[in-house]
């Protein structure tokens, strides 16, 4: 029987009394799953590091994705911290290096920035993320207004009539559901009416991610990962096993701190780490957050050397 999403939305909460319940309902979520044949691979395979793959059913873009909230806070960030005209150049050049994923957010105060610098590319050549805040502080204003609200303010900033994916911000609680059930109703109320593509989470725990893996309302989802365990949350291994949980439920999947916000010091070991990442072959968009242009050089290089590395390995197993 097909359950509407916002009737799933109301059936779950009434389900979850506590921050545990909803750990364990999560938890045995996954374990349900556990034994069913995994669903195919989302994306074929591609040793282009900037190949155009599906994110969710609506929405597609590229492997790389442009972070563009490097300590974001009360709307501002390193990018709208440094020379205006250096960073729409970044953007530009991020563009014209493959990058089609702009990862903005409410909190980093870079929509008007993005599409002022994007403003001569095709809207439809390139994908903007967003995300609401619905936490007390963190931005300007006190008050929270209704998701369909904010987002109508997004579309004027980033002057369009549609976002491709807005989710809700920086999500701590495994039943985070309890806390924003009406910003998931009129989320999805936005998408039925194609003003948004696609909704989802930014994941800040472990156990926000276990959650969101297994919740038919994310579409897509950020989670915090790399190998030295800075900025993140769990272990590395128990990222990627809720990262595979995700592709089996056909969730998109966008990484984030993949370099630890910058602490992975040497080019060596921030290339060991991408590249244990894209063998994990959990992830779909991996977001980085630019400061540079030999940033963008950088994890393209790396992304390529991998992809490319895997191949080979192919290959020489099958020959």
């Amino acid at each position: 029987m097909d359950i509407k999403r916002r009737q799933f939305i109301k059936t779950t909460l009434a389900g979850l009394g506590s921050v545990t319940a909803g750990a364990e309902v999560a938890a045995a979520r996954a374990i349900a799953r556990a034994d069913e044949s995994p669903a195919p691979p989302k994306n074929p395979f591609s040793t282009d590091p900037v190949a155009t793959i599906k994110l969710t059913d609506a929405v597609t873009t590229s492997r790389v994705g442009f972070g563009t909230g490097m300590s974001g806070h009360q709307r501002s960030a390193q990018l709208t911290r440094m020379d205006r005209d250096k960073a729409e150049d970044l953007v530009r050049y991020a563009y014209d290096s493959g990058v089609r994923f702009f990862d903005c957010a409410d909190l980093y105060g870079t929509h008007q920035l993005v599409v002022e610098a994007l403003k001569d590319k095709p809207r439809d050549s390139y994908q903007i993320s967003s995300k609401l805040w619905p936490h007390p502080g963190g931005i300007p204003e006190q008050e929270r207004p209704t998701a369909d609200v904010v987002v109508k303010r997004f579309l004027e900033e980033l002057k369009t009539d549609y976002i491709d994916l807005v989710q809700i911000h920086c999500m701590m609680k495994p039943n985070w559901q309890e806390d924003f059930a009406s910003y998931m109703e009129d989320l999805e109320k936005l998408k039925e009416q194609g003003i948004i593509r696609g909704h989802g989470i930014s994941c800040h725990s472990l156990g926000a991610i276990q959650s969101g893996v297994v919740d038919p309302w994310v579409d897509a989802l950020h989670i915090r990962i790399n190998t030295t365990g800075a900025r993140m949350e769990g272990t590395f291994e128990e990222n990627v096993a809720a990262g595979k949980t995700a592709q089996a439920n056909g969730k998109g999947v966008i990484a984030m701190k993949l370099i630890g916000e910058g602490t992975i010091r040497e080019r060596k070991d921030r290339e060991e780490c991408i590249d244990k990442i894209v063998r994990a072959d959990i992830v779909d968009v991996y977001v980085v957050g630019f400061e540079e242009k030999w940033q963008v050089d950088e994890i393209i290089e790396n992304l390529e050397k991998s992809l490319k590395g895997i191949e080979a390995e192919r290959k020489a197993a099958d020959a």
